[in-house]
């Protein structure tokens, strides 16, 4: 099986790669059209700034390729706030993959921005979590969130509830990073493996 992680200028593609490692599967990094068109999988992982990000995807024409692409496709943390339509973050459009806006967490005296660590998952639906208990530990980490919409199939509440993931067809993505998140981010990679 050939697995692909999107290579962008972000960060945290290592490790997503040493996840799957671990899974057995090497993954292949690439932003070469043809090999992300005859992949098995994708996985477009990252951590970055939103305008940054969506300036790069656009000069190589990764906006266009990304969003047609069929197979299953995950995005994690940053690489799925980058699937929604719009971010605050450079006030910036995004890949439009889900119709949803993601906007910054309030200010708050009592939580702390970003949204570091690990908290739980509930209201679980949709294909990547089954056998995934309600309130499972995750880890976290963002200043930004997608609001809960109609494409919610888990949520998380820090300062406010939020999509912690979001599912439509064959795109998938989670704000956590399921490859530092033990052995329920194990599952979850699995469960996206044996699509």
């Amino acid at each position: 099986m050939k697995i692909a992680i999107v290579k962008y200028n972000a960060g945290n593609i290592q490790s997503v790669s040493y996840a799957l490692n671990r899974l057995g599967i090497e993954p292949i990094i690439t932003n070469d059209p043809d090999k992300l068109y005859k992949a098995d999988k994708i996985i477009f992982p990252g951590v970055g700034e939103a305008s940054s990000a969506m300036a790069y995807l656009r000069a190589h024409g990764l906006d266009k390729i990304l969003t047609t692409l069929t197979q299953p496709f995950l995005g994690i943390c940053f690489g799925m706030q980058l699937m929604c339509k719009h971010s605050e973050e450079g006030n910036v459009d995004c890949l439009g993959i889900f119709d949803v806006q993601v906007k910054r967490f309030p200010s708050s005296k009592e939580f702390k921005i970003p949204h570091m660590g690990w908290n739980t998952i509930q209201n679980h639906k949709g294909t990547l979590l089954t056998n995934i208990p309600e309130q499972s530990f995750v880890y976290f980490v963002h200043s930004y969130f997608a609001e809960l919409n109609e494409h919610t199939t888990t949520t998380c509440n820090y300062i406010l509830p939020y999509s912690a993931g979001i599912e439509k067809d064959n795109f998938f993505a989670f704000q956590f990073h399921p490859e530092k998140s033990g052995e329920i981010g194990a599952k979850i990679l699995e469960n996206f493996i044996k699509l």
